[in-house]
């Protein structure tokens, strides 16, 4: 008689960015001790950037290529894969967000209260996290001979001018012929220009004694139900949609700071003219200003901001705006109609926390 498997589900989460020999073997183990494996595709709604370079369908099709070249022994529909997306100051959320898609991708194999669900990864990597939110599911820790493998190391030397292309040791190979078939798109030479401005940029900070802690400042800016939004007309995120904002002056309040970068980067004016700074600061809701501090928020390094709300008051016609400075475009936005994956670092987790607008 066959031995049934230890779980009805397990649920792998991860980034896979990209997918590399490591998170095969944790799907390998996983394959023999489950009937459903449920691959949660971790930051689904990010932008590209060089720490997320592909996108979730990107992702998808890589997995779904490793099972159809075989490099995956999985039987039909053993595999499911969804997105996973960034919740990014709200963690609850977060765990509240993988309940859900695991509960949808198991509802053909009955409640999930009556299956035996786990969640797999390997305790000395990034998924060691993830093994201590879910007490109502067991943990299986993988232990894998990749354990050293590093898919930051692996982004590093790929998003290169000359880039150097994983072996076989390290990826499976359907991932590399992914990855030489996607060095010959423009999105990949915009993360490769991406990925030299980061480390340009942490090279000038290098030696300094201690670490660089950099302030910045944002301003959410709200009318009629529309948000103010720039498009970032330089690196880092160039053409990416961002709030305005930037880095606060020697000698200058953060307060101060939001109001002139909202000023040069949006010429924001009424009829009579630019809006004047104290009439800006009249708007801001200081009980809502709050600090965003994820230290992997930015790539250039440890980089906080303080946002400010400025509620503009409800009028038939919006504000005149104007892109200025490093702002390559300024215009007022939908709050109901922003995706995710359009915006610089977190700055959609700004405005979705700040403003409460569910932003996918």
């Amino acid at each position: 008689m066959t031995a049934q498997p230890a779980f009805d589900a397990l649920i792998f989460i991860g980034r896979f960015q990209p997918l590399h020999n490591g998170h095969l073997a944790v799907m390998r183990e996983a394959l023999t001790q489950t009937r459903r494996l449920v691959v949660l595709v971790g930051s689904s709604n990010a932008a590209r950037s060089p720490r997320n370079p592909f996108t979730y369908d990107e992702r998808r099709t890589m997995i779904e290529a490793c099972v159809a070249a075989g490099e995956l022994d999985a039987a039909p529909g053993q595999i499911v894969v969804q997105p996973l997306p960034d919740i990014a100051y709200n963690d609850q959320a977060w765990i509240a967000e993988v309940q859900k898609i695991v509960a949808r991708a198991l509802r053909a194999e009955g409640e999930a209260r009556d299956l035996r669900i786990g969640l797999v990864g390997h305790g000395k990597d990034g998924t060691s996290y993830y093994l201590r939110l879910f007490p109502e599911w067991r943990s299986l820790d993988v232990a894998t001979r990749y354990a050293m493998l590093n898919a930051t190391e692996l982004r590093a030397d790929y998003l290169r001018p000359a880039a150097r292309m994983p072996t076989a040791h390290l990826c499976p190979p359907s991932t590399i012929d992914f990855l030489a078939r996607f060095m010959l798109s423009e999105p990949f030479r915009w993360l490769v220009e991406e990925a030299r401005f980061y480390a340009d940029y942490r090279a000038k900070w290098g030696a300094t004694p201690y670490p660089v802690f950099i302030n910045c400042v944002d301003a959410v800016v709200i009318q009629s139900g529309h948000i103010l939004l720039v498009e970032r007309a330089h690196r880092p995120g160039k053409g990416l949609l961002a709030l305005p904002g930037g880095h606060v002056e020697v000698g200058e309040r953060f307060r101060d700071a939001a109001i002139r970068e909202l000023k040069e980067e949006t010429r924001i004016a009424d009829a009579r003219g630019e809006i004047p700074p104290a009439m800006l600061g009249s708007f801001i809701v200081d009980s809502r200003t709050r600090l965003f501090d994820d230290p992997h928020r930015s790539e250039r390094g440890r980089v906080v901001t303080q946002a400010f709300l400025f509620e503009l008051p409800a009028r038939a016609s919006l504000f005149g705006v104007r892109g200025d400075d490093d702002a390559a475009s300024a215009r007022w936005h939908e709050l109901g109609r922003l995706s995710a994956d359009r915006f610089f670092e977190d700055h959609a987790a700004i405005i979705r926390e700040m403003t409460g607008a569910a932003i996918e």
